[in-house]
């Protein structure tokens, strides 16, 4: 597990008197590739950032936080940029492992382990009823 913290250089104040970290990139259910792949990008642009986490029970926000505010339109030009290569990249695999049929559809999600498959169905199926008896007379 790579430690991912890095030393924040002193925050320059504005002549206001304060300066505020600034969100660019929210964290929740971001493949820990793409995350690290973030980071990467603005280490390699030299951009400061800290990383908040979604906490013991998950209810923080996680996210990648600029330390410097006026770099946040570069910052955000690198990451529109990476995030439409990203994209491209993850379709096309997408589409070759479906093409080469690594891909498991429903049916044959059913075929391959079918008891397992009803019983999950069924146990939606009895969560669904749980939830709707009372607002609907069967």
């Amino acid at each position: 597990m790579h430690d991912h913290r890095m030393t924040v250089p002193p925050i320059r104040l504005s002549s206001s008197g304060h300066s505020m970290a600034k969100l660019l990139f929210r964290m929740r259910d971001v493949p820990d590739d793409e995350a690290e792949e973030v980071r990467e990008l603005l280490t390699q642009n030299e951009i400061p950032f800290f990383e908040t986490f979604a906490g013991n029970w998950g209810i923080s926000m996680p996210g990648l936080w600029l330390v410097n505010e006026q770099q946040f339109d570069e910052a955000r030009a690198l990451l529109d940029e990476y995030q439409e290569v990203r994209s491209t990249r993850v379709k096309s695999q997408y589409l070759k492992q479906r093409e080469q049929g690594e891909i498991r559809t429903f049916w044959e999600s059913f075929r391959a382990e079918p008891v397992r498959f009803s019983v999950y169905l069924g146990l939606a199926a009895l969560v669904l009823f749980l939830s709707l008896r009372f607002f609907v007379s069967i």
